[in-house]
């Protein structure tokens, strides 16, 4: 399926209009919460969402493209939380209780989110999706290195940085996936094993 096919057909501009995605992806989020994204319809999105059949098409053509609208949107959310998160670390020790803290906080999310974790495990089966996480992986990875270099003094060059932070990122969603995916007791090992080794590596990173 091509990428313009996935992406949504028509952008919502009227207040209406984004009210009515606005529903549509709400209700999809509860479909999938409660039966997963492979069982939705696009017959039953349309009819709890209050819309007919036809302006569901009109926004979104088909279900991969619902699925693709919702991760946008929670990437797009990671984004603003990691920056906002990291906006006033200014010491290698804020640094690390920062990180620490949203890793921490990502994982009860995703514990908590039916739909994210449905999202992120189908990941890996979707080129557009694995594209996209790789965009995200890159951007949160540039808001790490901008810390890394603050607390630096900006000594450092940003590229060879940048490369460290798109590891930690990328295998963080990765250890994420991979939590998830099993059971509570083990998966919570899995992050706090993930949280030790960027530790030592942001300690390294920080160190002059």
């Amino acid at each position: 399926m091509s990428d313009n096919v996935k992406k949504m057909r028509r952008a919502p501009t009227q207040k209406r209009s984004r009210e009515r995605v606005d529903t549509i992806l709400k209700v999809a989020c509860e479909l999938i919460s409660t039966h997963g994204s492979d069982a939705i319809k696009m017959g039953e999105l349309a009819e709890k969402a209050g819309v007919s059949i036809g302006s569901l098409y009109q926004y979104f053509p088909d279900k991969a493209s619902v699925i693709h609208a919702l991760a946008e949107r929670y990437n797009a959310e990671s984004l603003h939380c990691i920056e906002d998160a990291l906006a006033s670390v200014s010491t290698a020790d804020e640094l690390v209780k920062a990180f620490d803290q949203l890793i921490d906080t990502y994982y009860e999310l995703f514990l908590a989110e039916p739909v994210i974790c449905d999202i992120w495990t189908g990941t890996q089966a979707d080129k557009t999706l694995r594209d996209m996480e790789m965009d995200v992986s890159r951007a949160n990875a540039d808001q790490l290195t901008k810390a890394v270099l603050r607390v630096r003094r900006n000594d450092g060059d940003f590229k060879t940085f940048a490369a460290r932070c798109l590891l930690i990122m990328y295998s963080g969603e990765a250890t994420m996936r991979l939590a998830i995916a099993v059971p509570k007791a083990e998966g919570r090992e899995i992050v706090s094993s993930y949280k030790r080794m960027v530790r030592r590596e942001l300690s390294d990173m920080v160190r002059v």
